[in-house]
């Protein structure tokens, strides 16, 4: 091995000082790799938002918020877009916070909870699929504007085409194997971030409308209503096998 001087070793050194800071420069060094929770926490953060997501569908909702505001001043309009979600994400945390003590109390466990709940999101699923959920809906607003509904933010808006049956039970899904730590907190945040988007929808469901239009509209319904399908056949899936897990 030949002999290195200390001037040679200082220059050597120097050049692998350099050679470090080009490369995390330019990003070819190694990023330090995240902490073994990070992932399944945010696994957990997107499936969560994907399926609330899908239940409530904000951009779906724009025709049936457009028919129960129909005829009223632009004033009352933005308070009902506003005021409508606000009382639906009130329903969900309420429903977040309390749905393990409420399931405790009925003596349901969660895999039961699994099943029956990824039922119903099927059945949701099913009629975006094959049945006409976003005229639906609109029929619906329709009716209640024409019977004088006290407040139509409330009803129907808020319950139960955001704060309704699927989004109800996706909520108890999610949370009754959260417990009370960061996930609980994750949830409340997805469900803050999902009534955003509704308000956001109601805001501008004019250009929402005019832009899909009918077939646009029924073409995401369907397309939602598959990616729904599938995460509600998972839910049974992971009832049936906790509960295969539970008698073994």
């Amino acid at each position: 091995m030949p002999f290195l001087n200390p001037r040679a070793i200082k220059t050597l050194r120097k050049q692998l000082f350099l050679a470090k800071a080009g490369a995390s420069r330019y990003g070819l060094a190694p990023e330090p790799r995240p902490p073994r929770d990070a992932q399944p926490m945010l696994d957990f953060a997107l499936s969560a938002f994907v399926t609330l997501l899908l239940v409530v569908d904000p951009v779906g909702l724009a025709p049936a918020f457009l028919a129960a505001t129909g005829g009223m001043p632009d004033t009352i309009k933005r308070t009902v877009a506003l005021r409508a979600p606000l009382i639906a994400a009130s329903i969900l945390i309420v429903i977040a916070l309390a749905g393990n003590w409420l399931l405790r109390q009925l003596g349901i466990g969660i895999p039961a909870f699994q099943i029956a709940g990824g039922l119903l999101l099927f059945g949701v699923s099913y009629q975006m699929i094959f049945g006409d959920r976003p005229h639906r809906e609109a029929r619906e607003a329709d009716k209640a504007t024409s019977e004088h509904a006290s407040d139509v933010a409330v009803f129907p808006l808020a319950i139960p085409m955001m704060a309704g049956p699927g989004a109800i039970a996706t909520t108890l899904l999610l949370s009754g194997g959260a417990g009370y730590g960061a996930r609980l907190a994750i949830i409340i945040a997805i469900v803050v971030a999902v009534c955003l988007l509704c308000m956001l929808c109601f805001v501008s469901a004019h250009l929402i409308a005019r832009t899909l239009g009918r077939t646009g509209n029924a073409v995401l319904s369907r397309v939602l209503g598959m990616l729904l399908a599938a995460y509600s056949v998972q839910f049974v899936i992971n009832g049936i096998v906790a509960v295969r897990a539970s008698f073994s």
